[in-house]
């Protein structure tokens, strides 16, 4: 019975230290790093070409369930004329998800306007980035594959209806590597009252080694749960348990040379341990003048939320993280489902400042000539009611809007039919517009891939996908 809680008790010590041991090699790694850049793409260069890299970085803006888009940035007279009528035949059959196709037409439920020297016509719902209208260049002709909420989610982040596919973030960070030592190339902002339709997956690493994966932060006094040791962990003790652990881990990957899973654990804690020092200086907003939070609404209940995490991206990129999104909708979100008015109303208002706020903020600290910032959700809306005052799910055309390094805005590029319900001319296709934005980072799309299950797996899907780089919105 003794020597049996003696063995008890050591198995216990031992799992107890062994959630350290991992982390050993991170203390060594801090310890004795000298000025290394861990870019993947300096020994990638068959797939990267800083000569044609447009923009460093990119900050997505994710408006979860589905924006209107000709409530918001696709104006439709023709929509406006046949409000209450029934779809015409000539436009033929309709594919819905709710058989809302008999339903009657519903034009916009706000007018639009031109702004700025280029005319190019926003609705009333925005009224602050309206004032950037010569900075957007607005796709109107984007389409997807899915009517659903969650395939339609992991098509627009990973290019394929399906889980289980590298986010398109993941393949930035897996081709250009990290800018910073201390923080992670791939980090998402979720949220805070969540409800993610198909959820974690969206930014998953899939296939890529697992250091890849979005990392979730947040504001506040705990940015990453559980980032901390705990607190009767004094640093001598972590660094003695950590001595003698990081020898039998280095030993124990050496013998195990293929451990991809195992190699990229040792590097999420290299990672971990770094970000102890860093991210809560990161997530620090106090550090920002008042005129600042101001003007991204950080001083009102109603833009507090997105204006919190918008400024956020903003303090992350200009530290060296490469890829950063944030989303806007929790379970329904943008879903507006019984009342567009209503629902965008409320979601604008929220956004609205936020995001116009961020444009000038990039420009004022020189950062706009090399970062993307993107702004849509995963598909749009029909132009037939739903439920007298709402609108259903459209994959079929849609919009969504860049801006930034590289991009030519006051522009609207493509098109949907008269009345919004498909697109018409000069078709986006997710695939198209992920590889436009792959390019613009310099990025083959075409030759980015990685070997998995006997086969080159891309962003973009197989050689033999038709798939375009829209270069018509560069400048």
């Amino acid at each position: 019975m003794q020597m049996r809680s003696v063995l008890s008790s050591t198995r216990r010590g031992f799992f107890g230290n062994l959630q350290f041991g991992l982390g050993a090699i991170a203390l060594t790694s801090l310890l004795n790093r000298t000025s290394q850049a861990e870019s993947t793409a300096e020994a990638n260069s068959d797939w990267y070409s800083p000569e044609s890299a447009r923009v460093k970085r990119v900050i997505w803006l994710f408006m979860h369930g589905g924006p209107s888009h000709m409530d918001l940035f696709d104006p439709k007279p023709d929509l406006e004329r046949l409000s209450g009528k029934p779809v015409p035949e000539s436009f033929g059959a309709v594919k819905t998800r709710r058989k809302v196709a008999a339903n009657p037409l519903l034009g916009p439920v706000k007018p639009f306007r031109r702004h700025g020297q280029s005319g190019l016509e926003i609705s009333d719902f925005l009224p602050c980035l309206a004032k950037h209208a010569d900075d957007l260049c607005v796709i109107r002709s984007m389409h997807g594959d899915s009517v659903n909420h969650p395939q339609s989610v992991y098509q627009m982040n990973t290019g394929n209806i399906l889980m289980g596919r590298p986010s398109v973030g993941s393949w930035v960070s897996y081709g250009l590597g990290t800018e910073n030592q201390e923080l992670p190339a791939f980090v998402v902002l979720p949220d805070p009252k969540g409800g993610l339709k198909g959820g974690p997956p969206a930014w998953g690493n899939g296939y890529l080694p697992a250091n890849f994966q979005g990392v979730t932060m947040r504001a506040g006094e705990h940015p990453i749960l559980h980032l901390k040791p705990p607190g009767e962990l004094t640093v001598g003790a972590q660094q003695h348990t950590h001595a003698v652990l990081e020898r039998l881990n280095r030993t124990h990957l050496e013998r195990r040379v293929f451990e991809d899973e195992l190699s990229a654990r040792i590097k999420a804690y290299e990672l971990a341990f770094r970000m102890q020092m860093t991210a809560p200086e990161l997530v620090d907003l106090s550090q920002e003048s008042y005129l600042t939070k101001r003007a991204y609404g950080i001083e009102e209940p109603t833009t507090r939320d997105f204006g919190s995490r918008c400024l956020l991206a903003r303090r992350m990129i200009e530290r060296g993280v490469r890829f950063v999104q944030v989303y806007s909708g929790d379970t329904n979100g943008w879903d507006a489902h019984s009342n567009v008015l209503k629902n965008h109303t409320e979601h604008c208002q929220a956004t609205d400042q936020p995001v116009a706020a961020l444009l000038a903020d990039l420009k004022q600290r020189g950062l706009w000539d090399d970062t993307l910032v993107i702004w849509g959700g995963e598909f749009g809306r029909m132009p037939m009611s739903e439920s007298g005052t709402g609108r259903d799910h459209n994959p079929w055309g849609y919009c969504l809007w860049l801006a930034g390094g590289g991009i030519r805005g006051g522009q609207a590029y493509g098109a949907t039919d008269e009345i919004g319900l498909r697109a018409a001319e000069n078709k986006v296709h997710i695939r198209d517009f992920h590889a436009t934005v792959l390019s613009l980072l310099g990025i083959d799309p075409l030759a980015l891939s990685y070997y998995h299950n006997g086969l080159d797996e891309r962003l973009v899907g197989p050689l033999d996908e038709q798939v375009r780089v829209v270069s018509e919105v560069f400048a």
